[in-house]
């Protein structure tokens, strides 16, 4: 652009518009004279007092600001700025730009259709440049569009559900400067206030919107299985899932995980439900992390995140809640430069001011000590615990580890051969810290009876977290260090097999190699038959139990003691 034409384009921060009008006849000729001259759209972003606080050359979508710079945004009110819009072609406001009007939130959407030409009046003022203009705001989702254009047709029978706008028909340029931008204002947040309070749930629950990411790499039955488990995932932490978006690509985007369509769909989608949280079903790197945040305007946290909130709530014990609290700072360290600009920020208090730390540095630091002290708690933790075992192998007390997918029903199965009385829920994660018994059950050669511990353990999951192994070590050492394992299976659950191979994955990755292992399938009662036949064909050595029916216990004590026999002899 040449230079006159951007002090042309400067000399718009300068102008005032009335703060009860939306624009003036003026203002809106010099923005169409500016944008005959480069021949390009221009959009100017105004705030309520009438100051212009953002120019800029291109269509509202390529102009719009991020969500995360509006002054105020959120689905109960809009963000206090209008958008004044030249387009070249004489037709109504297109999808891109109401879209970007939703996405922003803004309080109006001006769109001038110019000529081409124009003349300059006697004295100076531009003139004659805008055709007609149109006039756009959202509506409550309750009102519907009162002028469809094909751009409204169109969003409606797309995947999401769209937002509702009001478009005007054709204005000249005296009509609009007499609508009452105040008034129009009032009236909309008081609707978006009424609408959000109705659909609001429950204040202590966030309202999530799921995202998934196809690759080439999983199949599609497999990505369902992993979103259905996601869900499960949010219920259990809290939160009230509202939908799913999915998006099919040969690989992750490198900055947004998603394309960039998509991201504006998730950002649309979630404004338009009051959605606060977005939880993606992939880990997410820091930089991922703020770009999202940056482009919805939301916080978006992913599946990691979600298991460690699980954990955190679940956690009874001192060594569960030490262990959570370590693999919540190792997760968070690397995130601290996306908690916005106050971690940027000069600390205060004697040794911070000056160029020394900012707030960013002395966070990390704190938080660096901190797992240091934590870290060496836990080691504390695993030799007392290394002391506990010394003393029951000393005794020769034959040990067994429950281990299994999470909700496969190892807490129900503790309870029913021991008379425990641990918590049991029909949800992901509901114990979390081990629990040992003791357990009576008949010799392998003879009639007598021996006694064994068993020890129910933390549930595993398909690709558990890194930062949770190394966490949970302490709990994970009594899988290592039992004499034996059962491993119980989901029977009714559609992905058993997937969870089969999630545990044994899980196994194979531990430092010591763990003893045999007996499968054994639960809730038989909730299988199928063809389930049950491919289950017993599959696995012929298995034992098929229902821990809540209390079906095939004896068969299973029985069979448990030829494997204590047999681990006991192999040591």
């Amino acid at each position: 652009m040449k230079s006159s034409q951007l002090k042309q384009l400067q000399r718009l921060y300068h102008q005032r518009i009335p703060g009860d009008r939306i624009t003036t006849p003026d203002f809106s000729q010099r923005l169409a004279a500016i944008s005959t001259e480069v021949n390009q759209p221009v959009c100017a972003y105004i705030n309520r007092r009438g100051q212009v606080i953002r120019v800029g050359v291109g269509t509202p979508r390529q102009t719009q600001i991020p969500p995360m710079e509006l002054p105020r945004y959120g689905a109960e009110r809009l963000s206090g700025i209008r958008c004044i819009a030249t387009h070249l072609k004489p037709e109504p406001p297109n999808e891109a730009a109401l879209t970007a009007m939703a996405l922003q939130r803004l309080d109006a959407l001006v769109v001038l259709n110019i000529t081409g030409t124009g003349f300059t009046r006697r004295g100076g003022g531009a003139t004659g440049y805008v055709k007609e203009a149109y006039l756009a705001h959202l509506t409550p989702q309750e009102s519907r569009t009162l002028i469809t254009s094909p751009a409204t047709s169109k969003l409606e029978e797309s995947q999401f559900q769209s937002p509702s706008w009001n478009i005007s028909p054709p204005l000249d340029l005296d009509d609009l400067a007499d609508q009452d931008l105040v008034d129009l204002v009032e009236n909309l947040e008081a609707e978006f206030q009424r609408e959000f309070i109705a659909q609001e749930v429950d204040a202590d629950h966030d309202r999530v919107l799921i995202v998934g990411l196809m690759t080439s790499e999983i199949t599609p039955l497999q990505f369902q299985d992993t979103l259905v488990e996601l869900a499960r995932l949010v219920d259990t932490a809290g939160g009230d899932v509202l939908q799913t978006i999915q998006q099919k690509r040969s690989r992750i985007h490198p900055q947004t995980v998603v394309g960039e369509g998509k991201v504006q769909e998730i950002a649309l989608t979630a404004q338009t439900l009051g959605v606060n949280l977005v939880v993606f079903d992939r880990d997410l790197s820091p930089s991922q992390v703020r770009n999202l945040e940056m482009q919805i305007g939301i916080r978006v946290v992913d599946r990691t995140e979600v298991i460690l909130d699980i954990f955190a709530q679940r956690a009874q014990s001192r060594a569960g809640k030490l262990q959570v609290e370590l693999a919540q700072l190792e997760y968070m360290q690397p995130r601290l430069a996306g908690r916005g600009r106050t971690m940027s920020r000069l600390g205060g208090g004697i040794g911070t001011r000056g160029p020394g730390e900012t707030k960013l540095e002395t966070e990390r630091r704190a938080i660096g000590q901190r797992i240091s002290r934590l870290q060496k708690e836990v080691t504390q933790l695993q030799a007392h615990r290394s002391r506990l075992r010394q003393r029951r192998q000393h005794r020769e007390v034959p040990s067994v580890a429950l281990v299994g997918y999470t909700n496969a029903g190892k807490s129900t199965l503790l309870n029913a051969l021991t008379n425990a009385e641990v918590y049991t829920a029909d949800q992901l994660f509901a114990t979390l810290d081990p629990t040992t018994r003791r357990l009576v059950i008949p010799h392998g050669e003879t009639d007598e009876h021996q006694e064994i511990l068993i020890t129910d353990t933390v549930g595993f999951i398909h690709e558990l977290p890194a930062s949770l192994m190394d966490a949970f070590r302490a709990t994970l050492e009594e899988v290592t260090e039992a004499d034996a394992l059962l491993h119980l299976v989901d029977l009714s659950h559609p992905a058993w097999l997937r969870h089969i191979r999630s545990v044994r994955e899980i196994l194979a990755q531990m430092p010591i190699t763990p003893g045999p292992a007996l499968v054994v399938f639960n809730k038989i009662d909730q299988a199928d038959s063809e389930t049950l036949a491919l289950a017993r064909e599959e696995f012929p050595l298995a034992v098929f139990i229902s821990a809540s029916q209390r079906l095939g216990l004896e068969t299973l004590r029985q069979r448990l003691a030829k494997l204590i026999e047999y681990a006991v002899d192999t040591r």
